[in-house]
């Protein structure tokens, strides 16, 4: 717990959060003198007996947690706390949904009258994104430009460097969950008449935790369209060899039991962007499963291969 003074708005920050709330005051002297009463949630069970003692100091609480917003819930529901006002994500302080930041932290405290804002940074921020020449660029613009022609539509992601078509300039995926979900959720999608329904897998995920998902697929011709994109690397976490990929995974995704006429391999390279528009057009208007494998090796580790065929070459003329 911090912030000397008692009264008025107190917060209470669970984990990153809890950082993103130190930023908003990082450029005032005695940064930790200028915070208000704040008590910093790093574990649980959170002490009850913690809580009360900083409830019973301020007058309103903001709640500042990334994630479900678990705490503010709790909150709400203390029959003897349940006549202070409790802001956060649910009732839209925070956004309700995605990841927080210092600037929307920062937003949320200054609407709530706190004088906070993160402390200027010398150089513009760089958000993470595809590397540039990565295969799956052409993947998710040419999904774009087949979807936006569409009324209706959604893409259900899975976890891998890929996930980053979630965010600006393609905007392409809807969802992030855990590890295999993006084909759980299209199949439920598809059954809620949704159309349609597409999620994005890439090969490492797939073999970890995707088969089951689409082996459910399968069994039930579930209309959803799998776009499997396989960059022959664990590209998220480093390039570690994957389980599967080229003519491999190929044959693992047609043992599942997907129909041939619906299991379709493409180049995305940027020449064959109108043969991939072609494919996605019509397996999007296939009712029933159908799987599209976008391989092509990852550009990163194209050029550590090159680079390492450079060193030995180099070597042997030694």
């Amino acid at each position: 717990r911090t912030g000397a003074a008692k009264g008025g708005t107190g917060l209470i920050a669970t984990g990153i959060a809890g950082n993103y709330v130190r930023e908003c005051f990082s450029g005032s002297e005695g940064a930790g003198d200028e915070l208000p009463p704040t008590l910093f949630v790093t574990g649980y069970p959170i002490s009850e007996a913690a809580m009360d003692e900083f409830l019973d100091d301020v007058e309103e609480v903001i709640v500042i947690e990334d994630g479900y917003p678990f705490v503010e819930e709790k909150l709400r529901g203390l029959p003897s706390k349940n006549r202070m006002p409790v802001h956060g994500r649910l009732d839209g302080t925070l956004p309700r949904t995605g990841e927080l930041n210092p600037d929307l932290v920062s937003a949320a405290l200054s609407g709530s009258g706190i004088d906070a804002s993160p402390e200027e940074m010398p150089l513009a921020p760089r958000p993470p994104a595809l590397c540039k020449g990565c295969p799956h660029i052409v993947t998710y613009e040419v999904l774009n430009d087949v979807l936006a022609n569409m009324n209706e539509s959604r893409v259900f992601s899975d976890i891998g460097c890929y996930t980053l078509g979630a965010l600006p300039p393609y905007n392409s995926i809807h969802s992030c969950v855990d590890m295999g979900a993006s084909i759980t959720m299209a199949i439920g999608a598809a059954r809620a008449g949704l159309r349609p329904s597409v999620c994005v897998i890439g090969d490492s995920t797939f073999m970890h935790s995707g088969m089951t998902g689409l082996m459910d697929a399968i069994n039930e011709d579930a209309p959803i369209t799998v776009i499997l994109v396989d960059n022959a690397t664990v590209g998220m976490t480093g390039g570690q060899p994957t389980a599967a990929t080229g003519d491999k995974l190929y044959n693992i995704v047609k043992g599942l039991g997907t129909p041939e006429d619906h299991l379709i391999r493409v180049d995305p390279a940027p020449k064959k962007r109108d043969e991939i528009r072609e494919v996605m057009m019509r397996e999007f208007a296939h009712e029933g499963v159908s799987v599209i494998i976008a391989a092509r090796a990852c550009i990163q580790e194209v050029r550590r291969i090159v680079k390492a065929k450079k060193a030995a070459k180099e070597a042997g003329k030694a």
